[in-house]
């Protein structure tokens, strides 16, 4: 199966080896876009006429797509936002402001990208609340005992990432989940890392809330999702006011519309979203077993090449079967933004730097690191390219090396 065709922009001799901060995109995506800005382009919920119906259509046969696409009981439960960051901001806002109180306490993880991180910051501040982190232990995981420890019976509310941008460790939500809602706290899942490449059930999950972005799953820059139990997303108050969102308006009163319009003020980003319809087709039409039949393959070579490399330090689990497609590394003695600067004039493309986890670099008392993130558009061909280029910088530094 040569899935490197399908991906316009990777015939340009290029090695693409940061899907966890964006995937790349298929012509099937990019197509249906283009369909719809050719033959549907106009305001959904907005026309009275052919156009705009035949836009609002599409725009909600998505939301039902995505609904079954998780497991969602009800299409209402999916939230249209820009992405990730812009769900857990609503989430902290409309949920977070409404329900904490002095002496309650946010738990979140050491490793939470700032997205699920800042926003807790500033609403504790604001309602004396305490943000409290499970830590990592030495092999990158949350242990069970960290968990129990952490959540207490202050606990209201949790927020964990599915999986680590920075370290790929995939976290034990069923055992979270679980020990939150013994004490009556709600949780909060980032699937951003994880919905790409394995199967979701929100509904076998029991999460109460879940967010994603489209761009790490084959979909446009500018979509996401939020997901949520519906008795939770009714009694919040909405995160953004505006159009579409209101039942009536008067001159000092408004009432709202019912879900989930009540979320989406203003003009949506349509066309993301039409192109996230098409990227789970894509996703869907290969299968999530050999979505990850074919990741592990790719990932498990580049960590034994890189293994071997006795000057790359390796920052992931030793347990492969909690590990994702994402390695972060470091050359010894060498800054991640030189070596992903050369790796680039060999067309190996990485990301370097805190990887927006500043917390957690402080945590293993590092600044930044490589990352090599992998989809099911890399081959093992692209891991020997990104070898060959470590080696390149590596011999490049090595008299400068101490």
């Amino acid at each position: 199966m040569n899935i490197k065709k399908d991906f316009p922009i990777l015939q340009n001799n290029i090695t693409y080896l940061d899907s966890g901060a964006t995937t790349q995109k298929p012509t099937q995506v990019i197509k249906a876009i283009q369909e719809f800005y050719e033959k549907y382009n106009a305001n959904p919920h907005r026309g009275a006429y052919s156009l705009s119906i035949k836009a609002t259509e599409i725009y909600e046969e998505t939301r039902t797509k995505i609904a079954k696409f998780i497991n969602a009981e009800k299409r209402e439960q999916i939230i249209f936002s820009k992405n990730a960051t812009e769900s857990l901001n609503l989430l902290a806002y409309s949920y977070g402001l409404d329900n904490l109180k002095k002496d309650d306490e946010v738990v979140i993880s050491i490793m939470e990208h700032h997205s699920n991180l800042v926003p807790w910051q500033e609403v504790c501040k604001k309602t004396g609340s305490k943000l409290k982190y499970m830590y990592i232990n030495d092999n990158y995981e949350i242990s069970d005992e960290e968990i129990e420890n952490k959540i207490t019976e202050k606990t209201k509310i949790v927020g964990i990432t599915h999986i680590s941008n920075v370290l790929g460790t995939i976290n034990n939500l069923k055992k979270i989940i679980e020990c939150a809602h013994k004490v009556g706290a709600i949780v909060i899942v980032d699937a951003s890392q994880s919905i790409p490449h394995m199967k979701i059930d929100v509904q076998e999950l029991d999460a109460d809330f879940l967010v994603f972005s489209g761009h790490k799953m084959l979909a446009p820059l500018g979509v996401g999702v939020l997901y949520g139990k519906k008795e939770l997303l009714e009694k919040m108050t909405p995160f953004l006011r505006g159009g579409d969102m209101i039942e009536y308006v008067y001159e000092q009163e408004t009432t709202y519309a019912p879900l989930p319009n009540k979320f989406e003020a203003g003009t949506q980003n349509v066309e993301g979203i039409i192109g996230l319809g098409a990227a789970i087709d894509y996703i869907e039409g290969i299968g999530y077993e050999k979505i990850h039949k074919i990741e592990k393959e790719v990932t498990n070579y580049a960590i034994e090449e890189l293994k071997k490399l006795d000057y790359v330090e390796l920052y992931i689990t030793p347990e492969l079967e909690k590990h994702s497609s994402v390695i972060s590394f470091n050359i010894k003695g060498i800054h991640p933004h030189d070596v992903a600067s050369i790796l680039d004039t060999e067309g190996v493309c990485i990301r370097s730097g805190n990887h927006c986890a500043q917390p957690l670099m402080r945590f293993l008392e590092i600044d930044s690191t490589c990352r090599a993130s992998f989809y099911i558009y890399n081959t093992k061909e692209d891991v020997d390219k990104l070898i060959k280029a470590i080696e390149k910088v590596h011999n490049m530094f090595i008299k400068y090396i101490k």
